[in-house]
């Protein structure tokens, strides 16, 4: 699969480090916007070895990139924290850097686009721009928590975050154990 990672600037960049070396066997285009850059270090993420678990790696502000153009076939498109600056642009439209340009192409070619918006609580104006991305065909897949695994420490719970994107993805994975009916195991 073709898959653009985008990395916006809000908290969460571990999601996007663990999403891309999960997806090692596939051809990734990373997105890193400004923003992105300056949390990472605040949260210690070492984004320059993100990039390079890449296949490609590019800036918010490179629009004459390949991706930028719909006729560049990609599979999917994962933003991986979603700012809500990002997804009201995506909801309305605003094109303005290579990411809202890509998910408008991803959007429009009726390709997989996955939004992992990380906030809370949430205005108005947030739901309301869910509803708007939602209904241009987005999946919304906030990193909300899940108990019935038994998470033990924080990797444990990135993982099941970025184990629901690679569901969404329809990508095998092991980094969580999946809900199974029975006498309380799993």
């Amino acid at each position: 699969m073709k898959i653009i990672v985008a990395i916006t600037g809000t908290s969460g960049v571990i999601l996007a480090d663990r999403l891309l070396s999960s997806l090692n066997d596939h051809d990734t285009y990373l997105i890193v916007s400004d923003m992105a850059e300056r949390i990472a270090r605040y949260e210690g993420v070492d984004l320059d070895r993100t990039k390079k678990s890449a296949g490609h790696s590019y800036r918010e502000n490179e629009l004459d990139a390949d991706i930028a153009s719909s006729s560049h076939s990609i599979d999917a498109m994962v933003v991986i924290p979603c700012s809500m600056k990002t997804l009201s642009a995506i909801a309305n439209g605003f094109c303005n850097n290579l990411i809202t340009r890509a998910a408008e192409n991803i959007l429009k070619m009726g390709k997989k686009l996955i939004l992992v918006p990380r906030d809370t609580p949430l205005s108005l104006a947030s739901i309301e721009n869910m509803r708007k991305a939602k209904i241009s065909g987005a999946i919304i897949l906030p990193p909300n928590m899940a108990y019935y695994y038994g998470p033990r420490a924080l990797d444990d719970v990135t993982n099941f975050f970025v184990g629901k994107v690679l569901d969404a993805l329809g990508l095998e994975h092991n980094l969580y154990k999946k809900w199974k009916r029975a006498s309380g195991n799993f």
